[in-house]
């Protein structure tokens, strides 16, 4: 269900989104065994890199999603085997190319190209192919929304997406993502693990969250990986307990909470108490006090709902690691 809702979300451009600028051949570079642990012995992979290639400004983890859709979607139209191909390269998108696309500008993009040798789309597969729920996979072999989300996370990064297939000639896939713009000394983003410890050093996480069984589960995960836990219900009463903690490592509280104070505002009357205590937010909402027109607020450190109890371990750890 969460990963559903996840891909709705995406493809209704609603999705909370932390772009980055990003160096899109040393991202596939990075994925190229989970790539062919993933597309089997059967596909071949191609990549070809472009020399020069500007920086995008994406999210790294939604683009490695994308790739990956992409991948798994062509290996699913050569069930015999064939060669995929992923390309990237500049591209400039004159205004009559930008005329033939909704909510697309003209400018300098940074292209991404996916290829199989596959069945091919016919004219009325390929029309559709980015609407939600459209498959033409079997019951129970696909959910019909990979390809939307590929398009809803591109155009909600600025950028575009685009299919070209025959019957009989196999699909590419291309996903223009916008060029970064920023310092050119600053650094280029790869979606990377980070270093976490596996066990906490029972650093003190103050958990903020009105929904009981949620601040149960979250508290129970935090306890089992090593930290220890106090609970508020509230931000009045978790603002006591701020001032009565010197040692906490970490605040992590949900963004929608009961009461006239929300997680945001609770942050920022935190850290009058506790200038440097790191702060982490959750909401399963997109639009809300940390999230405006579906990208993260500037700096801040958060986790959607819902999350696995390795998942929520292992961001308190790097937030509480990064502080």
């Amino acid at each position: 269900a969460a990963s559903l809702t996840a891909r709705l979300l995406a493809f209704s451009r609603q999705q909370p989104l932390a772009p980055s600028m990003v160096d899109v051949n040393k991202l596939i570079a990075g994925m190229s065994d989970l790539l062919q642990r993933t597309l089997g012995e059967q596909i071949e992979i191609e990549v070809v890199q472009s020399g020069g290639l500007w920086p995008a400004h994406a999210d790294p983890n939604q683009l490695e999603s994308a790739v990956l859709n992409l991948c798994v979607n062509a290996r699913d139209a050569m069930p015999d085997g064939g060669k995929l191909t992923i390309e990237t390269s500049n591209s400039h998108l004159d205004d009559a190319y930008a005329k033939s696309s909704s909510d697309l500008k003209a400018g300098q993009y940074v292209c991404m190209s996916i290829s199989d040798t596959g069945s091919g789309m016919s004219t009325e597969t390929r029309a559709n192919a980015f609407e939600p729920f459209f498959t033409t996979k079997p019951v129970g072999q696909g959910t019909g929304l990979g390809l939307s989300q590929v398009y809803g996370f591109a155009k909600q990064s600025g950028g575009h997406a685009s299919i070209y297939s025959e019957i009989g000639e196999g699909t590419t896939v291309k996903i223009y993502l916008l060029r970064h713009r920023g310092p050119t000394d600053a650094p280029v983003v790869v979606s990377e693990p980070k270093e976490i410890p596996k066990q906490a050093d029972g650093q003190l996480v103050l958990l903020v969250e009105d929904e009981a069984a949620v601040r149960e589960f979250a508290a129970t995960a935090l306890r089992e990986a090593g930290y220890r836990v106090i609970e508020a219900a509230n931000a009045n009463r978790a603002l006591e307990l701020v001032a009565e903690h010197g040692d906490l490592a970490l605040l992590f509280t949900d963004v929608v909470l009961t009461g006239s104070i929300n997680g945001r505002l609770l942050a920022e009357k935190a850290k009058e108490l506790r200038p440097n205590l790191p702060v982490l937010f959750t909401t399963g909402y997109t639009r809300n006090a940390i999230i405006h027109h579906g990208r993260l607020d500037e700096g801040i450190d958060f986790i959607g709902k819902p999350f696995t109890a390795q998942a929520v371990s292992a961001k308190v750890g790097e937030v509480i690691a990064g502080a």
